[in-house]
């Protein structure tokens, strides 16, 4: 096969999608890389019908790949994930609506592009939890205690953009992440981004019917087959709080094998999303299953 990864300048060195794109070039399959940040693109020819089997997105929120990813699917080329699904997670704002439309749990949410309009939240829904309805990878995520905070951070926030702010949820201060690959779940948990050590290391867990069965929801609500979903567990019950289209999939056993698989079977399926993702407790690791190999489907 022949794909396209779009790689965001931040991402250029980091191991995902390094890992997949190495790894999917071992297997004998064709990977054009992309850097929208960087190049001069002259559209006509970067999208073309048939140019490529399927492209995959790993960039920034806001950044120029979505817009090559949305220009891909328009011609009718195959895109991991879905374009229309991973807009609809990349704008927090967005996220928020569409998932607490649907039924998942997730806290109430307060939209403003200016931040002394957040001023106006009723000061019971304190302490707040504000950040970038664009942001990624925890940046500039903030818990404010008071509403004078709130009014003191306003010159800070006013650089960040379309902000979105949430009733803090208590908890233990552990972030439990959920990946989905094609189906597939894992489950680590780590310090959250709010906490002293701002989100170390995670390890791997056993994964709650509960939160199993939320997950692949998360997955049929946006659209999505490769993700990453963050849940707090709160005194009612689990709570979604982040959605990411393309995440690290850090503790994840042979990730990088697993989300080349993913990324050929997406591509073999025109984008398809998979049947429901396995609900229930996962207790073991699972086993690797061999490689794919390459398919013959010519040079376009």
């Amino acid at each position: 096969m022949r794909l396209c990864f779009l790689v965001e300048e931040r991402y250029r060195h980091d191991g995902m999608p390094r890992e997949v794109i190495r790894q999917l070039s071992a297997w004998g399959h064709q990977v054009d890389v992309v850097r929208p940040g960087r190049s001069l693109l002259r559209m006509s020819d970067a999208v073309r019908a048939g140019s490529h089997d399927a492209w995959v997105l790993k960039t920034v929120s806001g950044g120029p790949g979505l817009t090559l990813l949305e220009a891909a699917s328009a011609v009718g080329l195959t895109t991991v994930n879905d374009a229309r699904a991973i807009r609809g997670v990349r704008d927090k704002a967005l996220a928020a609506a569409i998932g607490r439309s649907r039924g998942l749990p997730l806290p109430p949410t307060y939209a403003a592009a200016r931040p002394e309009a957040l001023e106006e939240i009723p000061e019971a829904e304190f302490p707040l939890v504000v950040k970038p309805a664009d942001g990624s990878s925890g940046r500039a995520v903030r818990l404010v205690p008071t509403p004078d905070r709130l009014r003191a951070l306003r010159a800070e926030l006013a650089v960040e953009g379309m902000l979105i702010a949430q009733p803090y949820v208590p908890n233990s201060g552990i972030d439990l992440k959920v990946y989905c690959v094609d189906g597939e779940l894992h489950a680590t948990e780590r310090s959250s981004p709010l906490s002293p050590d701002g989100g170390a290391r995670g390890r791997r867990v056993r994964l709650s019917a509960e939160v199993a069965a939320i997950a692949a929801e998360v997955g049929a609500v946006y659209g999505l087959d490769l993700y990453g979903v963050d849940v707090l567990l709160g005194p009612d019950g689990p709570v979604v709080v982040d959605v990411n289209d393309f995440p690290s999939f850090k503790e994840v056993p042979d990730a990088a094998a697993r989300v080349g698989r993913a990324v050929l079977e997406l591509a073999r399926r025109g984008g398809a999303r998979s049947g429901a993702a396995f609900v229930g407790a996962l207790t073991e690791p699972v086993l690797a299953p061999e490689p794919v190999p390459a398919v013959a489907t010519g040079r376009l």
